[in-house]
């Protein structure tokens, strides 16, 4: 199976565009496979898959982990649309606070990487969303941390401007206030 890999405006966030087999039955393709992705710079080691279904208008995020369980995440959807986001955490980092959204379509398959040291948030733009996301650390909820989404120092231009936000995102800290270990 070929993939495309293509580094985003933050070159460590790279959209990945598997290629996808279809006939009048459906399709087939690969979303991952380790000696390709290793091959491209993305040597990650998954150990815990995820799986969420959130309505239209559904926001979720920004969240991450700090170490020593900070997760890398593969991120795409089995159905429907979202616009999915990452926050560069890493302080000293010349793309620190800056952020980078992409459109990920069930219909295209196309996936993101996310590397640990970034926060990860999406909204829901179909009417339903089945999200999947490998992560390259279990969850742990004592390293669970978050950034407020709506944080005007990071600027995260969401294609809907109100969103459904479950409480705890909303309480989140902003960029300046959060628990960031992250440095380069």
């Amino acid at each position: 199976m070929k993939f495309e890999f293509e580094p985003l405006e933050i070159p460590e966030l790279v959209l990945v565009t598997p290629t996808r087999y279809g006939d009048e039955r459906g399709f087939f393709q690969e979303s991952y496979r380790a000696s390709v992705f290793a091959e491209a710079g993305i040597d990650a080691n998954f150990v815990q898959d995820n799986i969420a279904r959130s309505s239209k208008g559904v926001l979720r995020g920004l969240h991450y982990q700090i170490p020593p369980g900070a997760q890398g995440k593969l991120v795409g959807t089995m159905s429907g649309r979202i616009f999915d986001v990452a926050v560069d955490l890493r302080v000293g980092s010349a793309t620190y606070g800056r952020w980078v959204g992409a459109s990920l379509d069930a219909e295209v398959g196309q996936l993101l990487w996310i590397p640990p040291g970034f926060a990860h948030g999406y909204l829901v733009l179909s009417d339903v969303a089945d999200v999947y996301y490998k992560c390259t650390e279990e969850y742990r909820p004592e390293l669970d941390r978050g950034v407020l989404w709506s944080d005007p120092a990071i600027g995260v231009e969401w294609p809907v401007s109100d969103p459904v936000v479950s409480a705890k995102d909303r309480e989140q800290p902003t960029l300046a206030d959060c628990d960031n270990p992250f440095r380069v």
